[in-house]
């Protein structure tokens, strides 16, 4: 019987382990999307207004804007973004590269700039397929034609190259500690010019010159991690925009929406509760006093206690009940008749006085006769 107990015991806790491995694997595999981590539009934005690719890489990592929120190697601090180019006749593919450790680099987006014979030029910022899927672009579309591009068509045209590596960067930089994903959002949405326009489009004008380059790209961490591609962190989603459609999170607007939903966010809690405060005020005004004339309570109150007729009207009816208002001595009058004959004077009063003990001596006469009579 012991024996039985043992081993249902021990299959019991067995069981139990695994159930908890399970759980902890579940926790474990759940993550922020890793394309969160940095915004498309942001890169556009930033090279349109750049003067050249060594002032777009200094764009791209300057501490006080903090463009990236990429922690790819997970040392909490965010990595650094190198910056190459390769030209394939007209066309300039301007690569940004994560920094991950010694020569391990990840290609996260691409620049694809092309001039056509009509010295047209056309842009698309294209996110890195292991970390955006499939053709997730934007075109930008600026107000002005960007300086940066008057680098590009010159006669012995040299490709940019970063000279920055692993443990070696421009003294302007510093490493800062990622952001959570929605301070991120809320963040980026201040580092875009919305003078420019940001259109997304599903087909990519550079797939020649791209597919030549593919072969050296930087995948360190692709390579580590095959299985964190975008197609298996999110299944049945062709790219970052086809999630975003189907997700609950708040698109990043214009400069100034992006600071009213960042004041809202911090003055939320005060305007509902001055509301309710409000609400409250309101309910106990309407249940103390009419808020139609704030004086009908007094009214009421006073004409419940004194006639407004005439204010004096209590007064009149209590001195009424005391004392009769037609001759104030009436009833000193009345106290005197009551004491004194109506029909007599004061002197025929004096008289009866006088003669009332004259009523009573018979009487006591009698009384002293009839007790001298007993002592005989």
């Amino acid at each position: 019987m012991k024996t039985k107990i043992i081993t249902l015991t021990l299959l019991t806790s067995l069981f139990a382990g695994q159930l908890f491995a399970q759980d902890r694997t579940t926790v474990n595999a759940t993550s922020s999307e890793i394309s969160d981590n940095l915004d498309l539009r942001a890169v556009a934005s930033i090279f349109g207004d750049s003067e050249n690719l060594d002032d777009f890489e200094r764009r791209l990592n300057d501490p006080k804007v903090q463009i990236s929120n990429l922690d790819l190697n997970q040392d909490n601090q965010v990595d650094y973004l190198r910056v190459i180019e390769s030209v394939e006749g007209n066309t300039h593919l301007i690569i940004v590269q994560s920094v991950l450790g010694r020569d391990v680099f990840q290609d996260v987006a691409t620049i694809e700039v092309e001039r056509d014979r009509h010295n047209n030029v056309q842009v698309q910022v294209v996110g890195d397929v292991y970390m955006y899927g499939d053709n997730y672009i934007y075109e930008p579309v600026y107000v002005h034609t960007p300086v940066i591009y008057t680098s590009f068509w010159v006669h012995n045209y040299r490709p940019y190259y970063s000279s920055w590596y692993w443990g070696y960067y421009p003294t302007y930089y510093y490493a800062w500690n990622p952001f959570p994903v929605f301070s991120y959002r809320n963040h980026i949405g201040l580092c875009i010019n919305f003078n420019y326009s940001y259109n997304y489009v599903n087909y990519r004008r550079c797939h020649v010159a791209y597919n030549n380059y593919y072969g050296r790209r930087g995948n360190g961490y692709e390579r580590q991690y095959p299985n964190r591609s975008f197609s298996s962190r999110n299944s049945g989603y062709a790219n970052r925009h086809e999630l975003d459609r189907t997700r609950n999170i708040r698109s990043v607007g214009t400069r100034n929406e992006v600071a009213n939903n960042s004041n809202n966010s911090r003055g939320n809690s005060m305007i509902k509760r001055n509301e309710t405060s409000s609400t409250r005020n309101e309910n106990t005004r309407s249940n103390d006093i009419p808020r139609g004339n704030s004086t009908t309570r007094n009214e009421n109150t006073r004409s419940n206690d004194i006639p407004r007729g005439n204010p004096t009207t209590r007064n009149e009816n209590t001195r009424s009940n005391d004392i009769p208002r037609e001759n104030p001595t009436t009833r000193n009058e009345n106290t005197r008749r009551n004491d004194t004959p109506r029909g007599s004077s004061q002197r025929e009063f004096s008289q009866r006085n006088d003669n009332s003990p004259r009523s009573q001596s018979p009487r006591n006469e009698s009384s002293r006769g009839n007790g001298r009579s007993n002592r005989g």
